[in-house]
């Protein structure tokens, strides 16, 4: 299903996480600036960083978990 994932091997920042390479054959660009980050219930692996924002590197679910992202947005 196209519409759920984008990969763009070109962006000079790809793979813009640190992962294994067969993470990198999954990782989807699509939700490449997640719509979760003004969240505080993002169910993502943040840290707060000391002036209060968030610090998303360790997080990859936007980049594998299509449904519970777009889950999240309608709930709202």
């Amino acid at each position: 299903m196209s519409y759920r994932f984008f990969q763009n091997k070109e962006c000079e920042y790809f793979p813009c996480h640190k992962m294994s390479e067969n993470q990198k054959k999954d990782f989807s660009c699509l939700f490449c600036y997640c719509p979760l980050y003004q969240r505080n219930d993002c169910g993502g692996d943040f840290v707060l960083l000391e002036n209060g924002c968030k610090d998303c590197t360790n997080c990859l679910l936007p980049h594998f978990q299509y449904d519970y992202v777009v889950g999240k947005l309608k709930k709202d």
